[in-house]
């Protein structure tokens, strides 16, 4: 990937994370990132394929961390789905942290058949599979029951958190869940 490109993408996802999505101009972005328009429509095409790109790279970089969390702290397919949620608190209660890119991605984009909504749908979809699977891994029988519920605690903590910071909400839908994954766990 060129700098350049890398560079707008980086400023982009910075500015619709701070300002929102519709409220970030093409004319921003390019002031920021120290470009021109024409060369974000050369890497881009327009605004709606940049969202696209920022939404799905920012997915992809937080499930690669959640993944390494997993893979390097735990062995065991129930210790897995147990930690899922240490992490996740880990991970919105940092300095860095600034929302999820779906959850808020869907606010802004509201309309189905917009292509923005539904990638964020997807997201979130891919999200509730890869807790169906950690909980598939653990042997827990309804891993989808679970992971719908322990995806509703993901996300409506993330909405909490990004309504205010320090809300509590995410350490309450952590216990929450280790209720949930314990009770599945010892069926």
């Amino acid at each position: 990937m060129s700098g350049l490109r890398e560079k707008i993408l980086t400023t982009a996802s910075a500015l619709f994370q701070t300002q929102g999505i519709n409220s970030t101009g093409v004319d921003t972005i390019v002031s920021v990132a120290g470009t021109t328009k024409m060369t974000l429509y050369k890497y881009f095409g327009s605004k709606e394929v940049l969202i696209l790109e920022v939404l799905k790279q920012g997915h992809q970089d937080f499930q690669s961390w959640l993944n390494d969390k997993l893979s390097t702290n735990t062995k065991k397919p129930g210790e897995k789905i147990q930690k899922l949620f240490d992490y996740i608190e880990e991970w919105v209660t940092s300095p860095d942290f600034q929302g999820v890119g779906f959850i808020k991605a869907s606010a802004e984009f509201p309309k189905e058949e917009n292509p923005v909504h539904q990638l964020s749908s997807e997201q979130s979809l891919q999200f509730k599979q890869y807790i169906s699977h950690l909980a598939a891994e653990a042997n827990i029988q309804d891993a989808d029951g679970l992971a719908l519920q322990l995806s509703l605690l993901f996300e409506g903590a993330v909405q909490a958190e990004q309504m205010k910071r320090g809300s509590g909400a995410m350490k309450y839908a952590k216990t929450a869940a280790k209720i949930l994954i314990d009770g599945a766990l010892t069926h």
